[in-house]
């Protein structure tokens, strides 16, 4: 457990599962649903974690692990969290941990249109190497396929 301001970061339980399937339908128009939470955390390939404040969730964040690569999912912060490093320090604490399991090589996609997002993956050390052309629906938006590799 880690821990930034009165932020606890954390293993997702089963029990989060329908906050964070609210949260994330609150910051993504294509959210996961509540099973779908509770086989990513039953799941020995997945690492699952929240970031907690006061008893509430306020993010959340996994990583699917394939051998030595980790395909981040699930990034979202509640909105009035935002903008506070919780993100950041979400996803530092999950790589963290991924690289303790073996993870040397990290990947994820994101909308072309969300800066926020890219400027965050960036600082982190991520780099576009490839764009899914009209991946995303719900407006229709490419993806941009970013990774940060062990050697950068």
């Amino acid at each position: 457990m880690k821990m930034i301001r009165e932020v606890i970061f954390r293993r997702m339980r089963e029990g989060d599962a329908p906050s964070a399937a609210r949260m994330e339908a609150a910051c993504s128009r294509e959210a996961w649903s509540v099973g779908a939470f509770v086989s990513a955390v039953r799941d020995e390939n997945a690492l699952y974690l929240v970031a907690e404040r006061e008893g509430q969730l306020v993010g959340c964040c996994g990583i699917w692990q394939s051998f030595e690569e980790g395909d981040i999912c699930n990034v979202a912060v509640e909105q009035s969290c935002r903008r506070k490093g919780i993100g950041e320090a979400m996803l530092t604490e999950l790589m963290r941990l991924a690289k303790q399991r073996g993870v040397k090589d990290f990947t994820l996609e994101v909308r072309s249109g969300n800066e926020a997002a890219i400027r965050l993956y960036e600082k982190l050390g991520f780099q576009m190497e490839g764009i899914r052309k009209g991946f995303y629906s719900n407006p229709r938006e490419d993806a941009l396929i970013l990774w940060k590799r062990s050697g950068l």
